[in-house]
């Protein structure tokens, strides 16, 4: 255990994701529209209190992944409009964050992958992982919780020292030869809980950024499946573009359709390429 929490926060924030997991499995395997299961169902399934799972059910729908309406129940919501950061052909940097990064892990055992992380991770859902709930800190101070996912035949000797100490992926390089190669994340808003508050030392339903990440190795191997709930109010995520046309280009290529985040349809009409790099700013 991390010197970040009480074991009872910590043991709170894994219930709760274990039931925010299970839900997860039911949207993903129906459609928009479709009912869920009440919550007296859910809680006598899952075998939680009924605090615990409306905190996992208020999330989603903070999110947007549930609609809960009043006197019918709760249904899987319509699907998000998916925006990519950066297109095809372009350079992405993801610089270091600013200042000192520290980790203290909140959690770490094995369990089952289940359904909806197997799917992610390309596994069977009988394969077991290694689960860390880890609290980051930036000078000292909370800034996120991480959730991650490596499936244990990867990594069998991981050890909390690694995860509190340097760089997670420099440790699986060096330690465990795990070569991470490339990543898909994707960013979305949110509310932290109340366990989540406790940890973070924030006031409940304070706004909170969501982060998913798929890593794959030098092979395209799945090796990690992450999400964190980083400080609304501490933490934004910053991408500077640079627009313009690539001169080897002797003819205009068709504009894709859609549009690139905060740019206005047809602000730029000329064939422009659009080169990003993103970083994260603790303040």
């Amino acid at each position: 255990m991390g010197s970040g929490a009480s074991g009872g926060s910590s043991g709170a924030v894994l219930k709760r994701e274990r039931v925010r997991e299970y839900l997860l499995g039911l949207i993903e395997a129906g459609s928009a529209g479709d009912a869920i299961p009440s919550e007296r169902t859910l809680c006598a399934e899952l075998g939680v209190s009924r605090p615990t799972l409306r905190t996992a059910v208020d999330e989603l729908v903070a999110t947007g992944q549930l609609v809960r309406e009043h006197g019918r129940g709760m249904f899987v919501a319509p699907a998000k409009i998916t925006q990519e950061l950066t297109p095809e052909d372009t350079a992405f940097v993801v610089p270091r964050a600013s200042g000192t990064w520290s980790s203290s892990v909140l959690e770490r055992t094995t369990f089952q992958a289940g359904a909806r992380i197997g799917r992610k991770l390309r596994v069977s859902p009988a394969t077991e992982l290694i689960y860390i709930a880890r609290l980051r800190l930036v000078d000292g101070s909370p800034i996120a919780i991480e959730h991650l996912h490596i499936p244990a035949e990867l990594a069998p000797a991981l050890t909390p020292q690694e995860l509190e100490s340097g760089e997670l992926y420099d440790h699986l390089r060096e330690h465990h030869q795990l070569y991470v190669h490339e990543a898909t994340q994707s960013i979305e808003p949110t509310v932290v809980s109340e366990s989540e508050a406790a940890v973070l030392r924030v006031p409940v339903l304070s706004p909170a950024l969501l982060i998913e990440r798929l890593t794959l190795d030098t092979s395209g191997r799945p090796v990690e499946y992450v999400h964190s709930l980083y400080r609304g109010d501490r933490y934004r995520i910053v991408s500077r573009l640079a627009l313009g046309t690539r001169p080897s280009h002797p003819r205009p290529r068709p504009r894709p359709d859609g549009h690139h985040p905060g740019i206005p349809p047809g602000d730029f009409a000329h064939d422009g390429i659009i080169t990003s790099s993103t970083t994260g700013d603790a303040y």
